[in-house]
């Protein structure tokens, strides 16, 4: 029991890193949780006296452990009518919950996610743990079943694709709070003129609205998505509630009981390039 409780002091140590790991690769809170939890399983039933490095061996199940969830998702997403988007990391004040800012260190906002899911999930698993974890590509290697070039080749191809489609967001949240806030107040009033001065011209419309066939796939333009926003503004505007999403100025739609929507936010450039709306009632976590 004595070395038992040792082993599950000394994975409680590794927890936030292994749901960081695991959230970049799936973008489900959910998934992460089953991912981690698999991986103490997987710990408990080992002889943990042979583990050298407890970490490295916990980080690499929770990444064959994610591998096998991504290519299992590609087939149920066929059936998505709209956009998939990544379960939101919600806060409704501005102190996040420790874990939450473990997981959303380096500013995981849900644009970069939508731009991971586009990789295939080798692609994925190679630039998460080298390019946001610093694994050696070897290790990585022997988790792909792939040989060290082939494993750096994976990781460069996700880091071009990353890097053209995925902006540099503005970090200053009281800036982004400011714009946001423009964005609600011009929805509330109908002022096509005024969300138009918010909105990127290549901005991006997503909704995740899970299987509903209510969902439409994405929207792009600036004057488009501001007739998309004011079509939905009275049913969501009257009801939106300030929250950080993801770590940057966004807004929950609902009462403090029932939430039915999270409406997260990309910007750069003091202008709005992307807006990512979760309707799924499975990822509503708040």
């Amino acid at each position: 029991m004595h070395d038992q409780d040792w082993l599950a002091e000394q994975f409680e140590e590794h927890r936030p890193h292994l749901r960081a790991v695991a959230y970049r690769m799936l973008g489900s809170l959910g998934e992460t949780d089953d991912a981690v939890q698999e991986a103490w399983l997987r710990l408990s039933r080992s002889d943990a006296a042979t583990v050298s490095n407890l970490g490295g061996w916990l980080t690499t199940v929770v990444s064959r452990v994610c591998l096998d969830l991504l290519r299992a998702r590609r087939s149920r997403q066929e059936e998505y009518v709209g956009s998939w988007l990544p379960e939101p990391i919600v806060s409704l004040d501005e102190n996040n919950d420790p874990e939450q800012e473990a997981i959303l260190a380096d500013s995981l906002g849900l644009a970069l996610l939508v731009v991971l899911e586009t990789l295939t999930p080798a692609e994925r698993l190679a630039f998460v743990l080298h390019d946001m974890f610093g694994v050696p590509f070897d290790e990585i290697a022997a988790i792909v079943e792939r040989t060290p070039d082939a494993t750096r080749q994976l990781a460069s191809r996700g880091r071009r694709r990353v890097r053209g489609a995925a902006p540099a967001p503005d970090s200053d949240q009281a800036r982004q709070r400011e714009i946001v806030d423009a964005f609600v107040t011009a929805a509330r009033s109908g002022d096509f003129e005024a969300l138009l001065s918010v909105l990127d011209p290549d901005v991006v419309f997503r909704i995740d609205a899970g299987l509903s066939l209510g969902a439409r796939p994405p929207i792009t333009g600036a004057e488009a998505v501001a007739q998309q926003v004011l079509a939905r503004a009275p049913s969501f505007a009257p009801l939106a509630r300030p929250a950080l999403v993801n770590g940057t100025a966004g807004f929950v739609v609902g009462t403090q009981d029932r939430p039915i929507a999270v409406v997260g936010f990309t910007l750069v450039g003091d202008r709005i390039v992307a807006i990512d709306i979760v309707t799924d009632a499975d990822k509503l976590r708040i």
